[in-house]
């Protein structure tokens, strides 16, 4: 259902985990195993979208205000994901405000995370690739070229920007994989409509930093599109879809955000 506005739909959201998540167990958290750790049952909320007007808002602060983000982390942290550089680690990983000292258990032994988003959105030359990767039988695209196909192509349905890779799948290395799976716009008019696809999401600790970053991917875009074709002048954002497979908080997390024993 399409709310007014983002504030209004993490509110919509918080009442509706409150009234209708679940306690469940997942095998494995973030590679971890927790089957047996009761305290890792999980509320969880399946299949929920997030639908919201943007309402052709540009400015930065007003989106700041509606979703209230962890800042300044999240701007940190944004600002490494459209860098150009496939960062691992990337230097915000140290300020991540729930990090609560573990960060240093999901690395291996070189100091290196199994992926990160700087990394996704410059996988040509990750992991210190000395020429560009190749697909089965073309070369990878980046944010760059996402940027580029949009410039040329300004109505096309394909503009869809991946996170989840092919090497994510099955997770054969059995290793921590991406949450998001990647970020769709799309151009009607003079008006931008993003969707944004998310396995994994976490109430407490992502929801409303993954909603930011979502938006300022959007706005990222249309920034750096702004030169490209006279199509993209005067396009303002309309709305917000965010698909998420799994919402979840831990049990104790549940009190902390709702109070009350869970």
């Amino acid at each position: 259902m399409m709310t007014p506005d983002l504030s209004t739909a993490i509110k919509t959201t918080l009442t509706l985990f409150r009234d209708k998540s679940i306690q469940t167990r997942r095998e494995t958290w973030q590679g971890m195993k927790v089957w047996d750790k009761p305290e890792m049952v999980t509320h969880e909320l399946t299949g929920h979208t997030v639908v919201a007007d943007m309402r052709g808002h540009t400015h930065l602060t007003y989106f700041q205000d509606e979703i209230k983000p962890d800042l300044p982390w999240a701007d940190n942290h944004f600002d490494e994901r459209v860098s150009g550089f496939p960062l691992n680690p990337p230097p915000s990983e140290k300020s991540w405000p729930y990090s609560e000292g573990v960060n240093d258990k999901f690395k291996d032994e070189r100091g290196i995370f199994s992926h990160t988003y700087p990394e996704r959105f410059w996988p040509k030359y990750a992991a210190d690739a000395s020429a560009p990767r190749h697909g089965i039988r073309y070369p990878y695209g980046d944010y760059a070229d996402f940027i580029a196909l949009l410039g040329r192509e300004p109505y096309t349905r394909q503009a869809f920007f991946p996170i989840f890779f092919p090497e994510d799948t099955g997770n054969v290395s059995r290793v921590r994989t991406p949450c998001t799976l990647g970020y769709h716009i799309l151009l009607t008019g003079d008006k931008v409509d993003l969707t944004y696809y998310i396995r994994s999401c976490d109430l407490l600790r992502h929801f409303r930093n993954d909603i930011y970053f979502a938006v300022r991917f959007l706005l990222e875009t249309l920034k750096r599109l702004s030169g490209t074709s006279d199509m993209w002048h005067g396009v303002s954002p309309r709305t917000f879809r965010m698909h998420i497979a799994s919402l979840h908080c831990f049990r104790n997390d549940f009190y902390t955000l709702f109070g009350g024993k869970s």
